[in-house]
C-alpha cells in the first residue's frame, strides 16, 4: 500500500502513483463485513464499491483530470469507465469510507461518516500534489446508517457542475472529475413528502487534497477518543500543512488559526458571488477551506439576505446566505471544542476565534470595494454606502449578479436612471417614485465617492469584471441540463461546463445564460428550492 512507480503510459491510468497515506498513518476498523454500525477507535472502513450493470460518462471535467495527471483521452477510454464507476479497481487502490461525525442544524448528530462516499485512494501527481480521489453515489457503507449509498443524477449532475463553475470563480472548493451515469434506477422521495419514485443513478468523482472534516475531529473528541484525536491532527498537520512545522501545542494553535482564516477566505467568497451552500453542517465543512458536499446550493438571484436554497430549513433559514458568516463561527467554535482536549488553551482558542471575526470584517469590506469598483476601503464613508445599497438591492426584487455586472458600465458622473439597469429588475412595476427618488440619492453619493479614487472608466469597469461574474450557475439552468441529461442527452451539461469556465468573460453567443430567472422557474422544484435528496 505504499508509494509504486508506475511506468505504463505517461497520461495512462496505470502511471498514478498511489500514495494512500490516510490509511497508512491512521488506524482502521477491523470490521471488514459491510454492514451498519458504529466504527469506534477507528478513522476508516475499508470498503468495496457496488457494481453497476451499464456505466456510460456522461460529461468529464478537463482540468480536474489534469490535475491527476490523466488526458482526456484516457478519460474517454473503457479501462477509465469501469474503474472510475467502481466496477474494478487500479492495483494500489484501497477503497475506504472514513469516519466522522457532526452538528446537523445546530444539533449534535453523532456519528455520520461517509455514507455514500468511498476513497479510491490518494495519489502523488507529476507536481507532487497530493490528491484523494472519491467516488459518490457507489454504494453503501458501514456509516449508511438506513440509506443505500446511491446517488441520483439530478444531484450528480448539480455536484458536478458546481465543483468546476465554483473553480473557475476563483472560489475555494472540492473538484469533479467525471459524472458517471450507472445504468441502475434509485428510488428518491425527492421532497420528503411521501412520493417517491424511481430515478436514474449517477456516480461523481471527487478531487481534493483532503477530504478531511470538522467533524472527522468532532467525532473522536465526543467519544473522548483523545489519543486518536492526537493522532487525527498530528497526521492533518504533516500531511495537510507541513509549512506549520513539527505538531506541538504551539503548532496545534497555529494550526487552528489557519483553519480559520481559510474558513473565512471562503466565506468571503460565497458572498462575493451570491452563493449559498444550504446545508452548512459541520460534517460539510472541510479542514482545508474548500466548499464541499454540493447539495441544496443556489445562487442568490434576487438579493434577499435570508433567502435559502434548502426546503429543510425552510422554516428557521440557518443557512441562509446572511447567516453564513456567522454559521461558520459558530462551526469553528464547534472544531474548537472538539480540539480543546490536547489544547487546553481555552483562551488561544477564543483568540483564533477572535481572528475569523476580525479578518471577516476587512475582507467582506474590502471585497464590497472591489465589486464597486473602488480601489481601497474608506471607513469614513465607505460602510454607510454599502449598507445604503444593500437596502436597495431589498426595495425591488433585484438580481444581484446583473445588477453589479451593469453596474461597471454604467457613468455615475451623469444621470443614471433604473431603467438602465432593468435586465436586473424581476419586477419593474415595483420601480415607485420613493425607489427612484433613493436610487437618485445613492448614485450621486457613489459618484461623489468614485471621484476621490481618480479611477478613469475603463479601468474602473475591467477591475469591477474580473470580481463579479457575468455568469453563475443558476438552479434553473442546472434543471435545464438535468432534464436533458435525464433524457440521456449530456450537451446541456457539456455546453454549461464551458461557459462557466470563463465566468467574468462576455462571451459571443452565450447571453442566454446571463438573464434573470424566468418566471416560469420561480417555484418550479430544482429551480428555486431543493431538498437534501440525493
Amino acid at each position: 500500500m505504499g508509494t509504486k512507480e508506475k511506468t505504463n503510459g505517461q497520461n495512462g491510468l496505470e502511471s498514478l502513483i498511489f500514495d494512500n497515506s490516510f490509511i497508512n498513518h491512521l488506524p482502521g476498523d477491523p470490521e471488514i463485513e459491510n454492514h451498519r454500525r458504529q466504527v469506534r477507535n477507528a478513522s476508516y472502513s475499508i470498503v468495496q464499491p457496488a457494481r453497476v450493470h451499464n456505466p456510460r460518462l456522461g460529461a468529464a471535467s478537463r482540468e480536474a483530470a489534469g490535475l491527476i495527471d490523466l488526458s482526456m483521452d484516457t478519460v474517454n477510454s473503457p479501462e477509465f469507465l469501469e474503474i472510475f464507476s467502481g466496477n474494478r479497481l487500479l492495483p494500489d487502490m484501497v477503497p475506504f469510507a472514513t469516519c466522522y461525525g457532526g452538528h446537523q442544524f445546530g444539533t449534535w448528530a453523532g456519528q455520520l461518516g461517509d455514507g455514500r462516499a468511498i476513497n479510491l485512494g490518494e495519489i502523488i501527481n507529476r507536481e507532487g500534489q497530493r490528491w484523494a480521489i472519491q467516488l459518490k453515489g457507489a454504494g453503501p457503507t458501514p456509516y449508511s446508517r438506513s440509506a443505500d449509498g446511491l446517488a441520483v443524477l439530478r444531484s450528480s449532475v448539480r455536484e458536478f457542475l458546481c465543483s468546476e463553475a465554483m473553480f473557475h470563480l476563483g472560489v475555494p472548493t472540492t473538484r469533479a472529475l467525471s459524472l458517471i451515469t450507472t445504468g441502475e434506477e434509485v428510488l428518491r422521495d425527492m421532497f420528503y413528502d411521501g412520493h417517491p419514485k424511481m430515478e436514474p443513478g449517477a456516480i461523481v468523482t471527487r478531487l481534493a487534497p483532503s477530504f478531511t472534516r470538522f467533524g472527522s475531529f468532532q467525532i473522536h473528541s465526543s467519544r473522548e477518543e483523545t489519543d486518536l484525536l492526537k493522532k487525527l491532527v498530528d497526521y492533518t498537520i504533516k500531511t495537510d500543512f507541513p509549512e506549520l512545522g513539527t505538531p506541538s501545542p504551539r503548532v496545534y494553535l497555529e494550526w487552528f488559526n489557519t483553519v480559520c482564516t481559510t474558513t473565512v477566505d471562503m466565506i468571503v467568497h460565497w458572498m462575493r458571488v451570491g452563493f449559498v451552500h444550504g446545508v452548512m453542517n459541520t460534517d460539510n465543512m472541510s479542514i482545508l477551506g474548500l466548499t464541499i458536499d454540493y447539495g441544496p446550493y443556489g445562487w442568490l438571484e434576487n438579493y434577499d439576505p435570508n433567502w435559502t436554497p434548502n426546503t429543510t430549513d425552510a422554516q428557521g433559514r440557518r443557512y441562509s446566505f446572511g447567516k453564513q458568516p456567522d454559521i461558520a463561527l459558530w462551526n469553528l467554535t464547534q472544531l474548537a471544542k472538539a480540539i480543546s482536549p490536547i489544547i487546553n488553551d481555552v483562551d488561544a482558542l477564543a483568540q483564533s476565534l477572535e481572528v475569523y471575526r476580525n479578518r471577516f470584517q476587512d475582507g467582506s469590506q474590502n471585497m464590497m470595494a472591489l465589486k464597486l469598483g473602488l480601489t481601497h476601503f474608506k471607513p469614513e464613508t465607505d460602510p454607510a454606502l454599502m449598507a445604503a445599497l444593500l437596502d436597495l438591492l431589498q426595495l425591488v426584487e433585484t438580481d444581484m449578479t446583473l445588477f453589479f455586472r451593469q453596474l461597471a458600465m454604467v457613468d455615475p458622473s451623469k444621470t443614471v436612471s433604473p431603467m438602465e439597469f432593468s435586465a436586473a429588475y424581476y419586477q419593474p412595476e415595483q420601480l415607485t417614485k420613493p425607489y427612484v427618488d433613493r436610487f437618485d440619492d445613492w448614485f450621486k453619493r457613489y459618484g461623489q465617492r468614485l471621484t476621490l479614487d481618480s479611477s478613469d472608466p475603463g479601468t474602473r469597469q475591467q477591475r469591477m469584471n474580473q470580481v463579479n461574474p457575468k455568469y453563475v450557475l443558476r438552479n434553473y439552468l442546472a434543471q435545464l441540463a438535468i432534464d436533458q441529461a435525464e433524457q440521456g442527452d449530456f450537451s446541456g451539461v457539456t455546453e454549461l461546463l464551458q461557459v462557466m469556465r470563463h465566468p467574468y468573460d462576455d462571451q459571443p453567443g452565450n447571453q442566454r445564460f446571463a438573464e434573470k430567472r424566468p418566471e416560469w422557474a420561480r417555484n418550479r422544484p430544482g429551480c428555486s428550492m431543493l431538498s437534501c435528496s440525493s
